[in-house]
């Protein structure tokens, strides 16, 4: 058959409901300032769909900051690769800031958290190596690991007995190939809302001898002292091996780091085919970068806001049987066991009659059968946006609530 031919007859499973979708549920186009509330087709809605957790995101100091460099540099500077022309003062100075900030040795500015993340786990790994994950870690891992052409295993989500399970069999199977293990996990993870259990798997370093990479997309900017992670917050850089972020979402930017001891790092830089083979990010990105590096770190009135909220929103959702247990970070998910014709209807209504967007999460993201409303606070949020959401579920949700 025809590639073209057989894809128009099998467009995938998110594609084959694109005429039922698309424009609402999928690439809708919401308009106006980044912020708590967004316009959607002309009518203004309250958005809890947005990562702009410390609200940086269409604020008038960032604005500020980006017009500046964008004045002063331009968008092309510097042309080329990193390795080739395109390396800047500017550039080694974020990393090392970036670095000071994780309490790591040494960290790579990256020009994006996906193309990152394949290119680690691909650059890392030899085919003696075997690769373990938690089975909710972010696609971007997942596609990484599909390139490593050695052994894969998966652990049951933050399930840690599961988790020693694998390591016996990675244990015995490098013992004979003669390479080592790599353990990856999530600082919080974005579809379950639940922090990784960053220090048990640590513990486990008594028994088994692995690496451990953290991606903390999540929780970098919000939690640890001074926004500076997960691994942070639990006092765990030492026993971290590497530790790996995006600027997509507290930073309201682009890029992302991976950062860890010295020696590796500094392999990655010339190992890295992403990089290797990819214009350097402009230098308004990097300047602002460093910039808002210094927001966040001082953004202690933000997080409180935004702890403030969650905990009010995530209360009221337990007193209505919507929210797991497990549930332990900023990220709000409802799950649901119900029809694809039904999340439609309840997506419609919420949008429509109630002026409430949130993202619905659905297979291949979630099991099948599985649907996820997730909602992501902000600090910009008010106790009146909490209010109106949860009086808005109870008409919505009413028969899901029992």
């Amino acid at each position: 058959m025809d590639i073209f031919e057989r894809i128009q007859h099998h467009n995938g499973p998110i594609g084959k409901l694109q005429h039922l979708i698309e424009g609402d549920f999928a690439f809708p186009k919401l308009e106006g300032k980044i912020s708590n509330h967004i316009f959607f087709k002309n009518k203004e809605l309250i958005c809890w769909s947005y990562n702009n957790y410390l609200g940086l995101a269409g604020s008038k100091e960032v604005d500020k900051i980006d017009a500046f460099a964008q004045k002063k540099w331009g968008i092309t500077y510097p042309m080329g690769s990193r390795m080739m022309t395109g390396d800047t003062l500017l550039h080694d100075e974020f990393e090392q800031n970036i670095a000071d900030f994780v309490h790591m040795e040494k960290a790579l500015l990256l020009n994006f958290g996906y193309q990152g993340m394949v290119s680690i786990v691909d650059a890392l790994l030899s085919p003696k190596d075997i690769v373990i994950s938690d089975e909710q870690c972010h696609a971007c891992t997942i596609d990484g690991i599909r390139l490593h052409r050695g052994e894969k295993l998966i652990f049951k989500h933050n399930d840690i007995q599961s988790l020693k399970e694998q390591l016996q069999i990675a244990t015995k199977h490098t013992k004979k190939t003669k390479g080592g293990i790599l353990v990856i996990t999530e600082g919080v993870f974005s579809m379950s809302g639940a922090q990784g259990k960053l220090k048990e798997i640590c513990d486990l370093k008594e028994t088994y001898n692995f690496r451990l990479l953290v991606d903390d997309a999540h929780g970098f900017g919000v939690l640890g002292p001074k926004g500076n992670g997960t691994v942070c917050e639990h006092n765990l850089e030492d026993k971290v091996d590497l530790y790996f972020t995006t600027f997509t979402k507290s930073m309201a930017s682009f890029g992302a780091i991976i950062a860890g001891k010295k020696e590796v790092i500094n392999y990655f830089k010339y190992n890295l085919r992403s990089q290797m083979f990819s214009k350097s990010l402009p230098m308004p990105i990097v300047y602002g970068l460093n910039e808002r590096l210094k927001i966040i770190a001082k953004a202690t009135h933000q997080r409180e806001k935004l702890f403030s909220i969650t905990k009010l929103l995530q209360q009221g959702l337990q007193e209505r049987n919507l929210l797991s247990d497990h549930v332990d970070s900023h990220i709000t998910p409802i799950y649901f066991k119900i029809q694809m014709e039904d999340v439609f209807h309840l997506q419609r209504e919420l949008v429509h009659n109630f002026g409430v967007y949130c993202s619905v999460i659905i297979y291949p993201v979630v099991p099948k059968g599985t649907v996820i409303f997730r909602l992501t606070p902000t600090c910009l949020h008010t106790e009146a946006d909490v209010r109106h959401t949860l009086a808005s579920y109870d008409k919505v949700f009413q028969k899901h609530m029992a």
